[in-house]
């Protein structure tokens, strides 16, 4: 049996995005499916029901887009996201070849060095945007920089691509529609990027292109590809390594424990993640009626897969999921990148960022400081928008 969500519950107020826990805790004790009238869909908080849905994709379909507003999910389809097999598995095979935890082995050590000048220049400073000079300047040179991008144009505005991208999957709100205007330039960008000899030879997106010269994929497909290989990886990045810093300002013996166990850093990413999950959550479309824990969905009802409710659900996670513990031994199986066939196909590269700069960190840093976080009104992203921090250099 279905319920009925109280009706001051809107998951895309001001209020809700900046902080959702208690919103969302709210969802977990009124139901397993809970309806909202406003946005016509059925929140789904529970860890097992989320984590049930992301493992059935011929019931819980991408096909028709993954967010709640059906007009934008329309034009969104084709790309990884919005898809299902067997399209799905032939244009995600083609972007996350590059992206294993093995090929991304070959750029470890340039990847690490990356991260040890970025953390160095930030000691220099007396202090620093986490976001700005943290959290985006790892993400922003280097996936363009392995896709190839070229250093003089595009850059400044991936950000922005990105973060309209995001809110579209969202409500039609003003968060949405004020993002709209990006899609134009985006597309004709990635259509131009798609042509032969703008890429830099040897790069990810420059195989692409190769491989469409010669026939061996569609070149259609080239510009939701590369889109692919982009924004997913960008907007979940930069939160997750703002929410790096913040956590371990606000957290100083967790700070203290990673530095004395730098062995734990997988598990402290890991529980980052989880702790403030980059993605809210995504929509799945209901092709047949289907019993999903104790409640009766029908064909063409929309449910909300709230990944970041899910990770934070007191009926799944052995010990207070309210509590930060870089300890945690289940951290493992969180939902904070998706999980299943759709689960992020960035996240071993968004990973590798994390731990080299967390390596970085506790060979370089005694100390990390924080003020208070600005963060984002956004409809998919829960992330920081401002966050002044310093860096406190170890001793030699």
């Amino acid at each position: 049996m279905t319920v009925t969500a109280a009706k001051e519950i809107d998951l895309y107020s001001d209020e809700v995005l900046t902080d959702p826990y208690a919103a969302y805790q709210k969802l977990r004790a009124t139901g397993e499916a809970v309806w909202s009238e406003q946005y016509g869909f059925y929140a789904i908080p529970h860890y097992r029901n989320v984590y049930d849905a992301l493992h059935n994709h011929e019931v819980f379909s991408s096909a028709s887009g993954v967010g709640i507003t059906e007009r934008l999910n329309q034009a969104q389809t084709g790309s990884t996201l919005t898809s299902d097999p067997p399209y799905h598995d032939l244009v995600r095979g083609l972007v996350a070849r590059n992206l294993t935890p093995r090929a991304l082995r070959e750029i470890t050590a340039y990847v690490q060095e990356w991260a040890d000048r970025l953390v160095d220049s930030l000691i220099a400073q007396d202090s620093f945007d986490a976001v700005r000079d943290f959290g985006q300047a790892f993400p922003l040179s280097l996936v363009p920089d392995l896709l190839g991008w070229p250093i003089e144009e595009g850059r400044e505005r991936l950000l922005d691509w990105a973060s309209a991208g995001f809110n579209a999957f969202g409500p039609a709100n003003e968060r949405t529609l004020g993002g709209l205007h990006h899609f134009a330039d985006m597309h004709g960008f990635l259509a131009r990027m798609s042509q032969p000899g703008n890429l830099r030879p040897g790069s990810w997106g420059a195989q692409l292109v190769e491989e469409a010269q010669r026939g061996e994929i569609d070149q259609a497909l080239l510009p939701a590809l590369l889109g692919d290989y982009l924004f997913p990886s960008m907007d979940t990045s930069v939160s997750a390594l703002a929410s790096l810093i913040h956590l371990f300002g606000k957290h100083p013996d967790q700070y203290d424990l990673l530095r004395s166990q730098p062995d734990l850093i997988p598990s402290a990413f890991n529980e980052i993640v989880r702790f403030e999950s980059p993605l809210r959550g995504f929509t799945r479309l209901v092709t047949r009626d289907f019993r999903l824990g104790s409640s009766d969905l029908s064909a063409g009802d929309r449910v909300l897969l709230l990944f970041a409710s899910a990770n934070r659900d007191e009926t799944f996670w052995q010990t207070d999921p309210a509590v930060f513990d870089i300890q945690r031994v289940d951290a493992t199986r969180h939902l904070g990148f998706g999980h299943g066939i759709h689960g992020c196909v960035g996240q071993a590269l968004s990973r590798m960022e994390g731990h080299s700069l967390m390596s970085s960190l506790v060979r370089k840093v005694a100390r990390i400081d924080v003020g208070e976080p600005t963060w984002r009104l956004h409809n998919t992203i829960r992330g920081i928008e401002r966050l002044d921090a310093s860096f406190v250099a170890t001793v030699s």
